[in-house]
């Protein structure tokens, strides 16, 4: 995976109704160990990564560079959402697309959150990098991602068998 390239960064905060998507900044190191720590945030992502290690390996300002958004409520941070090129993606369709990636705390599951911060990214990549496809990919067995990925637009491309599950491959085409 690689950044989206030459695009303007950071942009002004997206709002939206009740969520604001911003730049990562030094206070959101704790809540991205938080994320990738956890066991529910990971169980189909293979798993979490130890506390320790994150600690360690965390830079002062994670996941910072374009297509990077720390989904924020009321102040605090609930979720990233990342949009970065496939540029070695094991699936050939997906390939030189844009990919979309979302974590989100558990106690922000359930809200529509997920969906309302990823509505508002995919609205600012087609403004910034207009006529270009996105591609998504979670494991089938993720029943909340997968109509989270019908919610947004993307239709099946194809499934696979990867990291020792069947995943899904959806493509979002460029909005009109």
């Amino acid at each position: 995976m690689s950044d989206l390239g030459h695009v303007p960064w950071p942009p002004e905060p997206i709002r939206t109704e009740r969520l604001v998507l911003r730049e990562p900044e030094a206070r959101d190191r704790t809540m991205f160990a938080e994320l990738l720590a956890s066991p529910e945030v990971h169980t189909y992502l293979g798993g979490p990564r130890p506390r320790d290690v994150l600690e360690r390996e965390l830079p002062e300002v994670p996941e910072r560079w374009p297509g990077s958004f720390v989904v924020e409520l009321d102040g605090a941070m609930i979720g990233h959402i990342l949009l970065r090129r496939a540029t070695e993606h094991r699936r050939p369709a997906a390939v030189g697309k844009a990919d979309l990636g979302y974590l989100f705390l558990p106690t922000a599951w359930g809200h529509g959150y997920a969906a309302e911060a990823c509505a508002a990214a995919l609205g600012w990549f087609d403004a910034t990098l207009p006529g270009e496809p996105v591609v998504l990919t979670t494991q089938s067995a993720n029943v909340a991602s997968m109509r989270l990925a019908a919610k947004l637009g993307f239709s099946e491309v194809e499934r696979f068998h990867a990291w020792d599950a069947e995943q899904w491959l959806g493509m979002r085409l460029p909005a009109t």
